[in-house]
């Protein structure tokens, strides 16, 4: 198992936690000099917030934690590949780098629906590596939204 391996494996504990409160089982932990600086997975349903995916969860409490919102020299570790606002929030907090598990058809601008890390226009860049550990993290969220369609249908 390699490095990226090692810390989504970790990322994908988090989605779990997710999952557990009925929300959408993406989980993040934000990595420096080789230790967890914090760890977070989503909550926009249980905190009412649109904004409160994974990542932006995981800046705030990383930023808190180092009292400073830059993150430099950081890796964002993500089970699903990150939105516009979440990696928009990335660049802001100039993360170095973002690596992320299953591909996000409707809204991943990491190179699925677009690629916003090979856009000019933006004043920090962040490196992106996707499908680490894909399968693990696509199985959990199809199964997830299984669910929750049997239960709709129930």
């Amino acid at each position: 198992m390699n490095e990226d391996e090692k810390w989504m494996k970790i990322a994908l504990q988090e989605a779990l936690k997710a999952e557990k409160e009925n929300e959408v089982p993406v989980g993040a932990i934000l990595i420096k000099d080789n230790f967890i600086i914090a760890r977070a997975f989503n909550q926009p349903i249980s905190t009412n917030d649109a904004t409160a995916h994974a990542e932006i969860q995981l800046i705030k409490k990383a930023g808190q934690k180092i009292q400073n919102y830059r993150l430099n020299h950081s890796t964002l570790y993500v089970t699903l590949e990150p939105c516009a606002m979440c990696f928009g929030a990335m660049i802001h907090a100039r993360i170095n780098r973002v690596v992320f598990g299953a591909s996000d058809y409707k809204s991943g601008v990491c190179g699925t629906c677009v690629n916003f890390s090979k856009e000019s226009y933006f004043n920090h860049k962040v490196k992106v590596t996707g499908g680490i550990l894909e399968k693990e993290c696509k199985d959990l969220l199809q199964r997830f939204f299984k669910m929750r369609r049997n239960q709709r249908s129930n």
